[in-house]
């Protein structure tokens, strides 16, 4: 998925993650690699405002130690709702 946004040059838009129903079946060194991904993407491209929306603890958990790794200069918060998460994103310029 990562790779299509740089191919298709969109790593600069608003973005919407809905993972509420998603299941976390990755290692521990799949996501230290997720982040080495997404912190060398950082480092050569501009990346806009991300909103990540989970259902569970677990997951709110994941997401934030996905967000820590990533260590990307952009705005990126977690939801409960996709609602919430809109309302957010909407406050950022196009």
């Amino acid at each position: 998925m990562f790779d299509a946004l740089v191919v298709a040059e969109a790593s600069g838009w608003r973005k919407l993650f809905d993972a509420r129903s998603g299941e976390a079946k990755g290692t521990e060194h799949d996501l230290m690699m997720l982040g080495a991904r997404m912190r060398a993407y950082a480092e050569v491209l501009s990346h806009g405002p991300l909103a990540i929306v989970v259902s569970t603890p677990f997951l709110h958990e994941l997401a934030l130690r996905y967000l820590n790794l990533a260590r990307a200069e952009r705005p990126a918060e977690v939801f409960e709702t996709p609602e919430s998460a809109g309302i957010w994103l909407a406050s950022f310029p196009k």
